[in-house]
């Protein structure tokens, strides 16, 4: 468990560094706009690592039984999720929506695996991104984030809602192989 909370800890801290303008341009002066990004990837790896590591360890500690019904509403939450996420990486509409479609995304796929999961383990991963999310989006809201008011050519919301599936069917298949959690 001390693995799993050290690793969001350190994910969810370097994080909100660039919640904190003054910080991050603090950062940046001193190291440069390069290294600054090449350590922020590197501490987010490490922290990720770290939080897959933790809670394939962790304790199964049971915290309250998930509705009977949360299972049937984790895969659509989740596949929305990875739509939004392919959304911040490629120009769509989507985007005219919510300035914010991956931390959107990480907060519907956080709150699907909470609707299956009641573990203490799961309540730590899921419901601490899912709370980083919320407080990064309204950051972003109180820095001024606005929604994209530049409209783009249909096949563009055709290749996030693709991309979106595919992701999120690969992620089906392999759920057991890279999480030790089988789906079906």
């Amino acid at each position: 468990m001390i693995l799993l909370l050290s690793g969001m800890l350190l994910f969810i801290a370097i994080h909100l560094v660039p919640t904190v303008p003054s910080l991050r341009a603090s950062v940046v002066l001193r190291m440069g706009e390069l290294p600054y990004k090449g350590v922020f990837a590197l501490i987010s790896a490490c922290a990720l690592v770290m939080i897959v590591m933790g809670k394939a360890q962790a304790p199964m500690v049971a915290l309250w039984n998930p509705p009977g019904w949360g299972r049937a509403f984790t895969a659509p939450l989740v596949l929305i999720g990875f739509i939004l996420l392919a959304a911040a990486y490629v120009p769509s509409n989507l985007r005219r929506l919510t300035p914010h479609p991956m931390l959107g995304g990480v907060i519907l796929w956080a709150l699907g695996h909470l609707l299956a999961n009641g573990d203490q383990a799961s309540t730590i991963l899921f419901g601490g991104f899912g709370l980083y999310s919320v407080i990064a989006i309204a950051s972003a809201n109180k820095r001024g984030a606005v929604r994209s008011q530049s409209k783009k050519a249909w096949y563009w919301d055709l290749i996030v809602v693709l991309a979106g599936c595919g992701a999120w069917t690969l992620i089906l298949m392999l759920h057991k192989s890279l999480f030790g959690v089988p789906l079906w």
